[in-house]
């Protein structure tokens, strides 16, 4: 294959890798459900292991095609826009594209469908996701004003959040906190895997255009505010609620999803995924006529690139809907009735690993390494997330357990981030800030929340399940910014330490050149 088409080879080669790093992402997981459904504190029946086994399979293949295809196209597709509009030195026309990509990129995020499904019992899933799409829209255009004006993050970061906290207390004052929860949980199902690849790559490439002093670190921070909007956003959204309230648990068994047949769920999915994709599609080939102008070659890998996005993440989210929901509610509903002691622990193992699972958390890895030149690694960062996820689902169902609110993690977790961005460098702190909104993806809302839904179900009862269990992907979003904030405080006390050595050697060895004369 290399001497007849060298460029097949590449893909080949490419996809292969793709494909190896999803099969060590997803086989945990599986892994976990497997061994469980063997113990006697979870009924899993054959025919539901032998669907999951199968959705497994679709799983590594979407995930595989889908890292392909972000490579080829969406992050390519961010990076050229940004270059190319800040070339052309109109910041009105920069900033109104950067609107509009915000807006129909979040439409086309399957994360925020999964969460609208979920909560459509109390509020209209379309408006949701166009209120989300704004506010992602608005933040991107802010992000944007960042990074050509060198604006430090984290005052935005504290003013944003402060506002962010004003508009939680006016929502709980109205009566209306129940809301409360699903709105930090719309901030972090945006930045899924369709976003984030964009996102970052359109942040790059209006840095590094803009240039400046500290450009790689000024990149960052841009999945960071696009988190915050939709909080924001939500949070406006719920004060206007009318009507009645109370949550109902949708139809999670496999029976239901399936009974239309495979056939239909691929059907659509596709149509789903396809409208989403066209809409983001389109404004880029309008841009490329209009300003971008990139030869034929690029446009092509592209357009491949586009291709496989689209099989990887049908094949993705139709392996979440036929398997990997139903049977995360089932563990959850079942694993409530034993100790809670057990239910925690296996919360804990599961965050661990199902944030290997995440399409956008390996994009983000590998564009860290490639900005800061290795010192902050693909393995340091997949560690650092993987123990922030599996400390923040423990507490989520330790929430469940006992009944109280969010605010109670999200506060002091949020304060405690932003104090430690003042100790850090200030890359760590927009490499944290946008770990927090990228670990939280397509797994999260679609696993491990109906995980939490069926433990809170179990544990407190339906009506309680917008108050208890909403809220597990804030958690999610949120203590990645501590721990790896953490690996900077860490990484500033390491060089501290050597250079007070260093200077003691010095000076012991200055003592050892002294001639004495008597």
């Amino acid at each position: 294959m290399a001497k007849n088409n060298p460029v097949a080879y590449d893909l080949w080669k490419s996809l292969r890798e793709k494909l190896k790093e999803a099969l060590l992402s997803v086989v945990p997981v599986s892994l976990l459900v497997f061994i469980l459904s063997v113990t006697p504190w979870v009924d899993i029946s054959a025919h539901e292991l032998t669907v999951f086994a199968g959705a497994e399979v679709l799983l590594i293949l979407g995930i595989g095609l889908f890292n392909l295809g972000a490579d080829m196209a969406m992050t390519p597709m961010g990076q050229y826009i940004g270059e190319g509009l800040t070339k052309s030195r109109k910041l009105g026309i920069l900033l109104s594209i950067a609107f509009v990509m915000g807006l129909l990129i979040t439409v086309a995020e399957p994360d925020l469908s999964v969460l609208a499904g979920q909560v459509s019992a109390v509020m209209n899933g379309t408006l949701l996701i166009v209120t989300v799409g704004v506010g992602v829209g608005l933040f991107l255009l802010l992000a944007v004003l960042k990074i050509v004006f060198h604006l430090d993050l984290t005052g935005i970061l504290l003013f944003c959040y402060m506002v962010l906290f004003c508009l939680a207390a006016l929502l709980i004052q109205s009566g209306k906190g129940s809301f409360l929860p699903m709105s930090f949980d719309s901030g972090g199902v945006t930045t899924g895997p369709i976003t984030v690849p964009f996102i970052m790559a359109l942040g790059v490439g209006i840095a590094l255009t803009v240039g400046g002093r500290g450009a790689n670190e000024n990149s960052f921070g841009l999945i960071a505010l696009c988190s915050v909007g939709p909080i924001v956003a939500v949070l406006a959204l719920s004060m206007l609620a009318q009507g009645d309230l109370s949550y109902t648990v949708p139809d999670y068994s496999m029976d239901t999803v399936l009974a239309g047949g495979a056939g239909t769920l691929f059907g659509h999915t596709m149509m789903e995924v396809g409208r989403s994709l066209l809409l983001v599609v389109s404004v880029f080939f309008i841009l490329q006529a209009l300003v971008l102008k990139l030869p034929m070659s690029k446009i092509g890998q592209i357009l491949f690139g586009i291709l496989y996005t689209f099989i990887g993440l049908v094949l993705f989210l139709v392996a979440v809907s036929m398997a990997f929901m139903p049977i995360g509610y089932k563990i959850g509903l079942q694993l409530a009735g034993q100790s809670p002691a057990l239910l925690i622990g296996f919360a804990f193992l599961l965050g661990m690993v199902v944030v290997l699972a995440e399409p956008a958390v390996h994009v983000l890895n590998n564009q860290v390494e490639e900005i800061t030149g290795g010192e902050v690694g693909k393995t340091e960062m997949m560690v650092a997330l993987s123990l922030g996820v599996g400390v923040s689902i423990g507490l989520s169902v330790l929430r469940v357990y006992y009944g109280f609110s969010v605010l109670y993690y999200l506060v002091p977790g949020y304060l405690l981030s932003l104090g430690l961005s003042f100790f850090v460098p200030r890359l760590y702190t927009a490499i944290a800030f946008d770990s927090g909104g990228v670990a939280s993806g397509p797994l999260t809302s679609s696993f491990i929340l109906p995980l939490v839904i069926g433990s809170c179900v179990s544990l407190q009862g339906e009506p309680a399940v917008l108050d208890f269990a909403f809220g597990v992907v804030a958690m999610v979003a949120m203590t990645p910014l501590i721990t790896i904030q953490c690996l900077g405080f860490k990484s500033v006390l390491s060089v501290r330490y050597r250079d007070n050595a260093a200077m003691r050697r010095i000076l012991a060895a200055a003592d050892d050149q002294i001639i004495y004369f008597e």
